[in-house]
């Protein structure tokens, strides 16, 4: 990415013909503007970057080094501003589904290194990983009175998985339960808008966010792109296809404790009236968010929910009806 002073000294030299010769890794080191951030590197070549600020993961590539998240080269890494782009995460607000700004505060605050994880009940040893943890500050229980401890997990699997988990835990000591909206809001790096479309949500609920949330069935074929789309899909099933025709490329989204699934692109005009957004990148990208939105998420003290987000990328012979409906989501 541009802009970056990176202290790694990996050459491109061709990947080992012993996959298992090379161990996952993990660097810290600093990327735009300085910001601090982790490179995760799996042995076949796949990487992923996550920023302390937001939590944020900016890049997720596949071992042929193609990028495959959206990141807008507009995107400004300055707080207190969120990164526009990448898997921006949103707690404890969805959008305006609540009094806090937009989205919540998460993407805008620095997060720390985890250095006690809870445990985790899969084997972690062929895959490259990072703890980080968000605790409110003075300043966030002023705007949001609640006691919390939000731990993330992201993992790169030995197959360029990515995998993300987040465990948030109700520590009010004054006995009163909260209550919060959630989204992984993911960008996808998309060859061309017109010529993708998303499967695993036909014929389900809606809320059409440019109708005043009014509710709407889908129609029965997959979904396709030829203008704004601002929708949140109720009851979603656990995996949704994003097929990308141009690439011969599917993205197969799974999801655990995430019943709602956001779908947005901004078009033309609402991507001019976007600063950081470039005028034409909305045919370069596509959100499609695992969520939980339309009933929000209720913890008493002491009680913990998670939410789990895998990602994998496929060639597009193998799209989402031919992928084996058995496959559970892989822990992290």
């Amino acid at each position: 990415m541009s802009g970056e002073k990176e202290k790694s000294t990996v050459t491109s030299a061709p990947p080992s013909p012993s996959p298992s010769s090379v161990a996952p890794s993990v660097e810290f080191t600093k990327g735009i503007n300085g910001l601090q951030k982790f490179i995760l590197r799996e042995s076949r070549g796949s990487s992923a970057e996550v920023y302390l600020y937001g939590g944020h993961v900016t890049s997720w590539k596949n071992d042929h080094g193609e990028e495959l998240l959206f990141l807008s080269s507009k995107a400004i890494f300055k707080p207190p501003k969120a990164i526009r782009g990448g898997i921006p995460i949103c707690f404890p607000q969805f959008a305006g589904h609540g009094t806090l700004d937009q989205h919540g505060f998460a993407r805008n605050r620095f997060w720390a290194v985890d250095e006690d994880p809870p445990p985790f009940p899969t084997n972690t040893l062929n895959k490259a990983y990072v703890d980080l943890i968000l605790k409110p500050s003075e300043e966030d229980m002023k705007i949001w009175p609640h006691s919390f401890e939000y731990r993330l997990r992201v993992a790169l699997g030995p197959g360029g998985d990515l995998m993300l988990t987040s465990r948030i835990r109700n520590t009010n000591s004054d006995g009163k339960p909260f209550s919060f909206t959630f989204a992984y809001h993911t960008y996808f790096s998309v060859s061309d808008i017109s010529e993708v479309r998303v499967e695993g949500l036909e014929t389900l609920d809606y809320l059409d966010n440019l109708q005043n949330k009014e509710r709407f069935t889908e129609q029965g074929d997959a979904l396709t792109f030829e203008q704004e789309v601002d929708k949140i899909y109720l009851s979603t099933p656990t995996k949704i296809a994003i097929i990308d025709h141009e690439k011969k490329r599917t993205f197969v989204l799974r999801k655990d404790g995430l019943p709602d699934a956001v779908v947005w692109n901004p078009w033309d005009k609402k991507a001019k009236a976007i600063a950081d957004f470039g005028d034409d990148e909305y045919k370069h990208m596509l959100c499609v968010e695992a969520a939980a939105i339309e009933k929000s998420i209720t913890l008493k003290p002491g009680e913990e929910w998670k939410g789990r987000l895998e990602l994998s990328a496929v060639p597009s012979s193998y799209c989402s009806g031919q992928l084996d409906p058995q496959r559970v989501l892989q822990g992290s």
